[in-house]
């Protein structure tokens, strides 16, 4: 079976989704739905908001614009999120969206942007990124959105840290080049019992870590991992080390 109908169009609400409910769409909502797709009242879509699992709603059209969605049947309860949390030097615009998209179709809990000594971006539109969210969501099937937290300088979100909760560090240096041989080293292999609840994964800027950092990094207790023998960009480093996570301890 099909993890979601993918005939099917599908839009994430803000409102909550239940039987006998009634929710407003919004201008840009109908405007995509009525003009764009060229649906027409009775018809159904897919519908979802991260709380409540996904709904078959069939829209209701009053006058030219308006439009509601009225919740008919649960097409799939709401999954959890994921346990991964993934920490990481904001980049530019272009490549923020990409990451942030494939970092949600891979499963990631929650993305949290840290200010390090060499980010390139120095302000992050947390907006956009929710944007870029939720338009992952709906293509791929995903119910469950993740947390975007605000920026938070490096220091302070290793000294918020809970210790209880492993923090991967991809480090270029690490002594390990396989990078699932040096998650098994660090959390231990996948039968060795059950997968950590949440992982924390740290990924710098282009122009990596400062001394001081890495410093931080010890200090924090941080297990690092190499990627390869390959230098890869910053987007590309943190996805392959979600792969990685995702092929030994996720929800595969």
């Amino acid at each position: 079976m099909a993890v979601h109908d993918f005939n099917s169009q599908r839009v994430f609400v803000e409102a909550g989704l239940a039987a006998g409910g009634r929710i407003d769409a919004t201008r840009e909502q109908a405007n995509y739905l009525l003009n764009v797709l060229r649906l027409r009242g009775g018809d159904r879509i897919l519908v979802f908001n991260g709380r409540d699992g996904e709904w078959l709603c069939t829209l209701e059209t009053s006058g030219k614009r308006d439009l509601a969605l009225v919740p008919a049947e649960q097409t799939r309860e709401q999954t959890p999120p994921g346990a991964i949390r993934y920490l990481f030097a904001p980049l530019k615009r272009a490549r923020l969206d990409y990451m942030v998209q494939k970092a949600v179709e891979m499963g990631v809990g929650r993305l949290s942007p840290v200010m390090t000594r060499h980010t390139v971006a120095e302000r992050v539109n947390l907006d956009r990124m929710r944007a870029n969210a939720i338009e992952a969501a709906e293509q791929c099937g995903i119910l469950s959105l993740p947390e975007i937290d605000e920026p938070l300088a490096l220091e302070k979100a290793l000294a918020a840290w809970d210790a209880q909760v492993p923090l991967i560090l991809c480090d270029e240096a690490a002594e390990v080049a396989n990078p699932v041989a040096a998650l098994e080293r660090r959390l231990g292999p996948p039968d060795a019992g059950a997968p950590p609840r949440e992982v924390g994964l740290l990924v710098g800027p282009e122009g990596g870590w400062s001394e001081g950092e890495m410093a931080a990094f010890d200090a924090a207790g941080c297990r690092r991992v190499r990627l390869g023998p390959r230098v890869l960009r910053t987007e590309t480093a943190g996805l392959a080390a979600v792969a990685a996570l995702q092929a030994r301890w996720g929800d595969y």
